[in-house]
Parts: C-alpha cells; sequence; structure tokens
C-alpha cells in the first residue's frame, strides 16, 4: 500500500541524525568533519588549561579509538591475504565468461550485435578513456573475429524441422483457412524508437529480445529499465523513452537466436503452402493494459482489418491460434468503442480458435512477481548465481519492472476462493495433502506479526495490494477485474465494461455457435502453486502497509499517511527460499508448494474453464463446442528444450502434437482432433462450486 505523501529525499534523511547517532557537519569547504560532542563529568568544572589532565572519559574514548584502528588494520591485514576464492570475486567475471561461451554456441556470428559502439558507450559513461593504439583498429578485429567463429549454434535444430508439414503434405492437405497466430506475454520482441541523444545509439534496436538486448543489459542496465518502464500514472510511455514491438513473423520466431518460439510452427505451416498472403503473426506491446493497447497502437481495430482482409481476398474465415496470455481478444474486437466488429463478427469472420496454454485464470507466480518480484525461477538458483542476481537485477527493481507492466496484471489469479480454494481445502489439492493449496500465501514460522497471516486467494489479493503503490493499485481498478459473475443479466451487462474482457468468469463466449474452439496444452510437470513467505525488517519504502493506521477498506486505494518522524515502516515481504522438504505434500522447493500443471500456469487455469465452466450457458450461451486436448510431458533427456513431446508452457510450440493439431485446424481437417484428458482436470473442476 503506498502512502500519499512522498518519501524525504536521501539527503534530507541522513542529515537528520537519529537517535544514538553521532552527527556528522558538512564544513564549507565540503568535507565531512565529525562532531563529537564530549560531556565533562558532573562532579568537576571543565578545564580549559591545556596541562590539567584529561577525564577518564576522553582518556578511555582515545584507547577505544586506538583499538578500533588496530582491529581495523588487522581486518584489512586479512582481507589482503585471503585467497580469490575465498573472496568469490571470481564469480561474476566467470559468470560473463561462461554466458560468452552459451552465446557462442546458439548464436551466429551474423547476429552478435557491434561491440566497440557498445564498448565506447559503457567507457563514456564511466568517463574512461582508453589510450591510444595507432596500429590496432579494434572495429576491423571484432569484424575479423566474428568471421572466424563457428558454427556450432546449428545444434538447436533438432532434425524435426518442416517433418509434421511434410506428413500432412503427403496425405494432400494444404492451406484452406488464412491463419492468424497471436503471441503470448513477452514472446513479442520490442524495439526502441527513443530519439532523445542519450539513446539514439540503440534507435531500431531491440530492448527485448535478440542479442542486442543481452549487450544493453549487461552495459547499460539502467537505460535499458528505463526505456522498457512505463509510466505509473499512464500505463504509456515515460518522458523521453518509445518503445514499440517488432512487426512481422520475425517478431516472435524466436526470442533470442537459437531459442525458438512460432519458428517450428511456421516451419511446418511453410510445407503445406502458408506464406504472409495467407498466414500473420500479431506482434503487440504486452506490456501495455489492453486499453491502452487499443488506444495507443490501434492493435484490435488493426486485428479485425486483418481478419477482414483475409476473408474479402480468399473468400474463407480465419483461424485464430492464440498462446498464453494472447487467449483474450474477442470482446475487444467485437466492441463498438474499439474494434467495432459488433456481436456477430466472430460468428462470420472466425472459423476456429485454438487455445494453446492459456492463463484463463491467472497464473499464481503472477501474484508473487507483483508482491516480491520473485518466481520460482528466481529462487531456485544456486547461492552463487542467487548473489549475482540480486546484485545485479535485485528483488526491488524486478518488482518494479513488473508492477509498470500493467498488461501483466491480466495474469492475477481470477475467481477468488470459489476458484482456487479456501483455507481447508482446494479443488487441486491431491488426496493425504499435508498442506492446502488453498493457502495461496502461507507463513511457516510463527512470526511476532500481527499481519503475517496465512491468506487464501482472497486475501493474498487484497495484501498485495495494501504492499504495493496507489498507482499500481489504480492501474488494476481502472483495467482489470478478478472476480466470478453468476448473473446472466449482469453477464450480459459488463459485454460494455472493458474491466471485465480479460476474466472469462465475468463475460461470455461470443456469438458464433459455428465457431469451433480447441484447449490445448500440457500437463505433468511441476508447476508453482502456492507460496511459503516470511517477512524481513523494517525498511523504507514507497508503500506503508506495516503502519499502524494503515488498512484497505476496499481493493483499490490502500493509503496511509507518511509518520512525521519518517519511520521506516515497510517489512518486505519474500518466499521462504531456505525451506525445502521433498516428504511432504505438495512438496516444497525453495518455499515455493508446488503442484500440477506446465510448468508455469497450473492445471486449474488451463482447464477448469474448458471441461467445465464453458460448458455452462451463462458463459457460453451460444453454445459453442470446447475440445480439450491435454498432451502429457515427455521430453528427451539430453535435449535443453525437451525434443517433439515435451509440454513445457513455452516449449510447447515446438512439440510435435501441437503442429499436428494446428495444421489440422487450418487445412479443414479439424474434424480428427479429437478430446484426450491425461490429467484429473475433471475431477478437480467438478469440485468448483460453478453455480
Amino acid at each position: 500500500m503506498a502512502g500519499k505523501n512522498r518519501r524525504k529525499p536521501e539527503r534530507e534523511r541522513e542529515d537528520t541524525p537519529d537517535a544514538g547517532s553521532t552527527a556528522v557537519d558538512f564544513n564549507r569547504s565540503g568535507t565531512v568533519a565529525p562532531a563529537i560532542r564530549v560531556l565533562d563529568p558532573p562532579d568537576q568544572p571543565p578545564s580549559s588549561d591545556p596541562g590539567t589532565p584529561l577525564p577518564d572519559d576522553t582518556n578511555i574514548l582515545k584507547e577505544n579509538v586506538k583499538g578500533l584502528k588496530s582491529k581495523l588494520r588487522k581486518h584489512k591485514q586479512e582481507s589482503e591475504n585471503r585467497s580469490v576464492l575465498a573472496k568469490r570475486r571470481f564469480l561474476f567475471p566467470l559468470g560473463i565468461i561462461i554466458g560468452l561461451l552459451l552465446a557462442g554456441w546458439f548464436i551466429p556470428p551474423s547476429t552478435l550485435p557491434a561491440l566497440p559502439e557498445n564498448l565506447q558507450l559503457f567507457l563514456d559513461d564511466y568517463d574512461i578513456t582508453m589510450p591510444s593504439m595507432p596500429q590496432f583498429d579494434f572495429s576491423a578485429e571484432w569484424e575479423r573475429f566474428k568471421s572466424n567463429i563457428p558454427e556450432p549454434w546449428k545444434l538447436a535444430n533438432d532434425g524435426r524441422e518442416f517433418q509434421v508439414g511434410e506428413e500432412m503434405k503427403s496425405r494432400g492437405l494444404e492451406a484452406k483457412y488464412p491463419l492468424v497466430l497471436i503471441p503470448g506475454i513477452i514472446s513479442t520482441s520490442l524495439e526502441s524508437w527513443s530519439t532523445t541523444p542519450e539513446l539514439r545509439r540503440f534507435f531500431r534496436q531491440k530492448v527485448w529480445g535478440g542479442f542486442s538486448m543481452v549487450s544493453q543489459v549487461t552495459f547499460n542496465k539502467e537505460r535499458w529499465m528505463a526505456s522498457l518502464m512505463l509510466d505509473p500514472e499512464t500505463g504509456l510511455d515515460p518522458p523521453g523513452a518509445k518503445v514499440r514491438s517488432v512487426e512481422g513473423i520475425d517478431a516472435a520466431s524466436t526470442f533470442i537466436q537459437g531459442y525458438w518460439l512460432w519458428s517450428k510452427i511456421i516451419e511446418n505451416l511453410a510445407v503445406v503452402n502458408y506464406d504472409t498472403n495467407n498466414l500473420y503473426l500479431a506482434p503487440y506491446d504486452w506490456r501495455l493494459s489492453c486499453w491502452n493497447l487499443e488506444e495507443r497502437d490501434g492493435y484490435f481495430s488493426k486485428l479485425k482489418s486483418t481478419i477482414e482482409g483475409f476473408k474479402k481476398r480468399q473468400k474463407r474465415k480465419t483461424v485464430i491460434a492464440a498462446h498464453s496470455m494472447g487467449t483474450t481478444v474477442f470482446k475487444w474486437v467485437e466492441s463498438p468503442e474499439h474494434g467495432g466488429g459488433g456481436p456477430n463478427w466472430v460468428e462470420d469472420h472466425v472459423e476456429s480458435f485454438v487455445s494453446i496454454a492459456g492463463t484463463h485464470l491467472g497464473v499464481a507466480k503472477a501474484m508473487a512477481a507483483f508482491l516480491s518480484g520473485e518466481m520460482k525461477d528466481t529462487v531456485q538458483v544456486n547461492p552463487a548465481g542467487a548473489y549475482v542476481l540480486e546484485r545485479f537485477f535485485s528483488r526491488k527493481e524486478r518488482a518494479r519492472l513488473f508492477r509498470s507492466w500493467v498488461g501483466s496484471a491480466s495474469m492475477w489469479v481470477k475467481g477468488g476462493d470459489v476458484i482456487w480454494g479456501n483455507s481447508t481445502h482446494a479443488p487441486d489439492d491431491v488426496d493425504g495433502a499435508d498442506h492446502s493449496h488453498g493457502e495461496l500465501i502461507a507463513f511457516r514460522a510463527k512470526l511476532n506479526d500481527a499481519k503475517a497471516k496465512n491468506m487464501t486467494a482472497d486475501n493474498a489479493g487484497t495484501w498485495i495490494l495494501e504492499h504495493t503503490p496507489t498507482t499500481f493499485q489504480k492501474m488494476l481498478a481502472t483495467n482489470f477485474s478478478y472476480g466470478i459473475e453468476k448473473d446472466e443479466k449482469k453477464l450480459k451487462a459488463n459485454d460494455r465494461d472493458h474491466t471485465k474482457w480479460t476474466n472469462p468468469l465475468e463475460i461470455r463466449l461470443p456469438n458464433a455457435p459455428s465457431m469451433k474452439f480447441f484447449c490445448v496444452y500440457g500437463h505433468g510437470k511441476d508447476t508453482e502453486r502456492s507460496y511459503w513467505y516470511t517477512r524481513g525488517q523494517y525498511e523504507h519504502d514507497d508503500t506503508l502497509a506495516d503502519a499502524e493506521q494503515s488498512e484497505c477498506p476496499g481493493e483499490s486505494n490502500c493509503g496511509t499517511t507518511r509518520s512525521p518522524l519518517d519511520l521506516p515502516l515497510h517489512k518486505p515481504s519474500c518466499i521462504d527460499h531456505e525451506y525445502t522438504d521433498h516428504t511432504v505434500n505438495p512438496k516444497v522447493l525453495n518455499g515455493v508448494k508446488m503442484g500440477e500443471g506446465d510448468g508455469t500456469v497450473s492445471l486449474l487455469s488451463l482447464g477448469a474453464m474448458c471441461v467445465e465452466g464453458w460448458k455452462r450457458k451463462r458463459w457460453n450461451p451460444a453454445g459453442i463446442k470446447v475440445t480439450t486436448v491435454e498432451f502429457p510431458h515427455n521430453p528427451v533427456p539430453g535435449l535443453p528444450r525437451g525434443g517433439g513431446y515435451t509440454a513445457d508452457h513455452v516449449d510447447i510450440l515446438g512439440s510435435t502434437p501441437l503442429s499436428e493439431i494446428i495444421l489440422k485446424v487450418a487445412t479443414g481437417a479439424a474434424d480428427e482432433v479429437q478430446e484426450n484428458l491425461v490429467s484429473d482436470i475433471r475431477r478437480y473442476a467438478e469440485r468448483i462450486q460453478w453455480d
């Protein structure tokens, strides 16, 4: 929860000595002079005679100073004698070397950035002047080095390229319906369009995705963060920075060379005669809320125009395949205030919709990211990696960055306790569970803290809002809603309320009875479902939720007036990463309670609406047929991305079964796609109180 008054500047706070501290004077020359005031003993008057012996207290003070100096010299000598390994100063350069070696393995030399330019920028930032070497041309030597790099990065290919497409083509299947691909969150590459003098060197370079992002994070982290962070008040570009999504199929084919996203699917589509005339990848700036995405970029209007253009030229409806967060588009296209398609537009223009690993009911890891800048991926690194990560990109910095990306708030868990469970049980608790997933955030030890209580999804949502700035709270309140609506009249009214359109529990599916709907996702990989948290000591922060008078009467606008003495009133919360227990059920890994899912999204979010929610008329009034296909997670040992039968949230985009489904739907063989469940999702979904 953010206070209404701004925190004092650091200099202003430091100039005010705390009780028991030593005052510090800044003299006119700018040097620091300690102002230690020694009191004379009360039983003798002060003496001004230089020959008078010093009081006992003063002698003691001098002896203490001598002792401290001696200890300091001894500690300095011991520090100098410590080995390089003991100091651990080798970790950061070692990490850089390993990173460069991995980069050489996966990245073609042609994609390496102009290192001399980035190095010169780094030197300029720190006012470092390199000695001139007339006989050495660094730029020429760098180009010569790149030309001699071998190409082991080609091993990122695993031999399955074009295979599914060849099989479909051998059956006589060819492109039939135009196809639109919608990426998920963080999948679309972003590039800089900033023209301010300090950012011109990065003009049209990728700030998200590609090797240029790696070099900018390494050499210019502060400027990189300043470019990617959005204005907390408007949710748009901050002054001086301008970032837009990369356009075209390359925007989300790969994240960085060698790390594919949609490229495997696109390769197979090309075999059955898809190209840029009947295939469109719809990139977007995933940092923005859907409202700002339309207001600034006209995204949904462009998407609507593209699909209408396909129908005009090819006389066929379009197939849409969307991954992860990209599955919530229909209401924005239909809305008269945005896409302007109208209530029958989907029925007239969309043949089939394929939801790939859709985050329909939210993601638990989003809650942890907004609260403390953490998730399973950050707390399960080894101690050396955790140290480097915290020093280079701290939890506070990560949380601040996540909160500025308002678009990611669409992944906040939806439905509250009705979907995610209460303090005693959750729909996806396994038999014999030692602790329920219904307590989304729990504290293992009894802390001397009245506010450190175990929390369900409803409680946790309010608590997270209390511990985030008011600007973030207002952004959520004006763009999103996370409840559940069972009244059909209110659901109909929600067709005109854009804050409901990313929550399938508060809106209806389109009026498109002939459209085919496929829910496709993976299962069988441990997924973070709930957390054990702990709390730190009081510290200064923009949020004051731990003050005595803090309160949050609603779901937004939680505030507390800053204390007159400017005392630290924020107690940081973080995942209890020291707690690991494989013997309990669910098992705990570094403070994360693991559940079922695809490694990122919980099974409840992936499938509950598909097998139960959308079977009800209130949320599916047109009676659209929803077919659910689950893939078991069967990675190939030794392959970094798992091979052709992985079910990981991202790597599923390269799985053979997914390519088969998309090609069958796009080539007119959708009837061959049959429902397949490998999990207990139907049993879990039946435990939810839908009615």
